[in-house]
């Protein structure tokens, strides 16, 4: 349930005689600045004060318990862990759905995982209006991949000033530049944008990123509650990465920390997409929201996971295909409305998302392919409706929502290696359900209880190593919590239980997901906003996972490969004699990377983050920001698998990514002709 929702219902009850209606927002995102346990927000400002040199960062400021890791040193796309899940690229244990002005980020049978979410690195962080995150499956708008929370970014349409451009350098080879032109046009909102940057990173085998994206965005005012939008976003990088390395040798001395042993590794990515958008406002405060896409994409990623093992001569070198044409449309309905005696909301929907995929699996040498393991094509559309009603009872003391969504999947592969077809169809119901109780108006002490059911489609060529497994799974996801608000202070804390019906495990090697069994995970997670004075405030949070384990396993197996307590801070200097910064630190606690030997365990971290921004003129800002300040040795992603190097004997160890040292970028934000 959405803040700004409670607040307004909050306020319609107040009043002493029959109001008339507000008109729904412009768009459903969060804007309140309360806390709630299940819903967060980040707004412009979080991302336009900071420079951005690796792509986990525009997570990283999300903060809300995500753990958002590299896996080779940039280029490929983030890993995720969340609630004690490892949800691999976003899409398995319950998955993280993201979205970027409705069009879904998660990538379903995918070349390197399923659920990957590679296409957010088309993203320039300043054209990030706001995002919202919802912690779990509460909201009857989003379905797959949803299980474990909703991340929904939505980009500017326009920018404060005609012109806006960014040069920024730093350690490691880095550049940056950032160019928008916004014209200041009647009735309309327009943006044009580039963003291009090069990153060689602390390897010795340089990463070469480079990546290049276009976003473009016209929005007409046709008439006074009335619009229609155009965007359109495209990218390209490639990268030379160093993979996870076998950290027993760096230990022996056999590695350096920022070593590699298959210089072929690494990728190349092409994506596009296009999109309309249709509003209308009607007279009863009623709103009509239309929207469809249309993106193309090619993938290729050259990985080594377990170098010599299975090829003592040759090596174990992969590469993984993705050439995919998506399409997608959305339709909601939103009205404002009194139901008997309570003022209420109702909002319905229709989604659909289609994926025509040509996939594949590949040995190499170098970049050179040498065989081919697995290569089909799919087709794989999602169907879904929605409808979710949300009222308010005891003058605006309890506020109440429930929903209901069903998803229908339908799925088509086509082996080409060995000629044979597979279709299937599969659908699921998710209920949602939300109470907020604030007993008295004198003490601003709400206590909230969220439910909801999410779901994860299966990867489709999963299907055909196991024609007669499950096809969907499900997360029932029950929060119960406090939140405390008042002008300056905000808290928040909340008890979570999470089930789930199927762990999948994602298997690089023959590129199909693995299944493990139900699970279920529970823990605690609180949050804190205080504004000290009129410039400065702090914020933090953590997530506590008590337990995550497999039910139904003798020996009890635990859900590995993920941390369990996620903890996060901030300090925000906002315009004190020209300067603007934050102090930031993030954290994760050692976590075992083996379901039944608690022994073999990752490494944990904290990373202090420092940023500043400086006032030289009114059209000129100086930027600075000092990542990994305390120069801290880590590891980002890490798991537990054999692997051989060449010439020595097989070995079961810890594999990891080298987390960045200590990293400088310093740039100028320049503006003209402000609007």
């Amino acid at each position: 349930m959405t803040p700004w929702l409670t607040a307004a219902f909050a306020a319609i009850a107040a009043q002493d005689q029959t109001p008339k209606l507000e008109p729904v927002k412009t768009s459903i995102v969060i804007t309140g600045k309360t806390i709630e346990p299940s819903v967060d927000h980040r707004n412009k400002e979080v991302f336009e004060h900071t420079l951005f040199s690796r792509d986990d960062q525009v997570l990283h400021q999300l903060n809300a318990g995500i753990h958002a890791v590299q896996h080779e040193g940039g280029g490929k796309s983030i890993e995720i862990r969340r609630f004690g899940y490892n949800l691999d690229h976003g899409g398995v244990s319950g998955g993280l759905k993201i979205l970027v002005d409705n069009v879904q980020q998660n990538q379903s049978t995918q070349g390197h995982g399923q659920g990957y979410l590679g296409s957010l690195k088309s993203i320039a962080p300043e054209l990030v209006q706001e995002a919202s995150i919802i912690n779990g499956p509460f909201s009857a708008e989003y379905g797959d991949f949803s299980g474990l929370g909703v991340v929904h970014i939505r980009l500017r349409e326009s920018m404060p000033d005609e012109w806006t451009a960014r040069l920024q350098g730093g350690s490691f080879n880095s550049q940056r530049g950032f160019l928008a032109f916004s014209p200041n046009l009647l009735n309309t909102d327009a943006l044009f944008a580039y963003e291009g940057s090069h990153s060689d990173g602390p390897f010795l085998k340089p990463l070469d990123y480079r990546r290049d994206n276009l976003t473009a965005n016209i929005t007409q005012r046709l008439a006074r509650q009335r619009s229609a939008g155009f965007k359109f976003n495209a990218g390209r990088n490639s990268f030379s990465s160093s993979g996870q390395i076998p950290l027993d040798a760096v230990q022996e001395g056999i590695l350096p920390r920022f070593g590699f042993l298959d210089p072929g590794e690494g990728g190349r990515v092409r994506s596009a997409t296009a999109g309309l958008y249709y509003r209308q406002d009607l007279a009863d405060g009623a709103v009509w929201k239309i929207d469809g896409f249309l993106s193309r994409s090619l993938f290729d990623l050259y990985s080594n996971f377990t170098y010599f093992l299975n090829d003592p001569m040759d090596g174990d070198g992969i590469q993984q295909h993705d050439s995919r044409l998506q399409q997608g449309a959305n339709a909601q309905y939103i009205k404002p409305h009194k139901l008997g005696s309570s003022f209420s909301q109702f909002s319905a929907g229709a989604n659909y998302h289609g994926n025509q995929i040509n996939v594949g699996l590949y040995p190499r040498i170098g970049r050179t392919p040498t065989g081919v393991t697995t290569r089909a094509h799919a087709n794989v559309t999602n169907t879904a409706g929605y409808a979710q009603e949300t009222f308010s009872l005891l003058n605006g003391k309890l506020i109440a929502s429930a929903g209901l969504r069903y998803d229908l999947f339908r799925f088509h592969v086509a082996d080409r290696l060995s000629p044979s077809t597979l279709g299937q169809t599969a659908g699921n119901w998710q209920p949602k359900a939300s109470l907020a109780y604030t007993p008295t108006r004198r003490l601003p002490i709400t206590f909230h209880a969220n439910y909801g059911r999410g779901i994860s489609s299966l990867d489709a060529r999963s299907m055909i190593q196991s024609p007669g497994g499950a096809r969907v799974s499900t997360t029932d996801f029950q929060e119960v919590g406090v939140s405390y608000n008042v002008s300056r202070f905000s808290a928040a804390f909340d008890a979570f239980l999470i089930d789930r019906s199927h762990e999948l495990v994602y298997v690089a090697d023959d590129g199909s997901l693995e299944f493990l069994g139900p699970s279920r995970a529970y823990g605690y997670e609180g949050k804190l906003s205080l504004q000290l004075n009129r410039k400065l405030s702090f914020s933090g949070g953590f997530t506590q996972v008590l337990n995550a384990f497999y039910r139904a396993t003798s020996p009890r197996e635990y859900v590995d490969r993920a941390p369990r307590f996620v903890p996060n801070a901030g300090l925000t200097l906002a315009a004190w004699r020209g300067w603007t910064g934050s102090l930031r630190v993030r954290a994760i606690n050692r976590y075992r990377l083996d379901p039944l030997d608690a022994t073999i365990r990752a490494a944990g971290h904290t990373v202090w983050d420092m940023s500043l921004v400086r006032r030289l003129t009114r059209s000129v800002d100086f930027n600075f920001a000092l990542d990994n300040m305390l120069n801290r040795e880590y590891y980002e992603t890490q798991n537990y698998i054999e692997s051989r190097l060449q010439g020595a004997a097989p070995r079961m160890g810890i594999h990891g990514t080298p987390g960045y040292p200590r990293t400088i970028t310093a740039g100028l934000t320049v503006r003209f002709r402000g609007k």
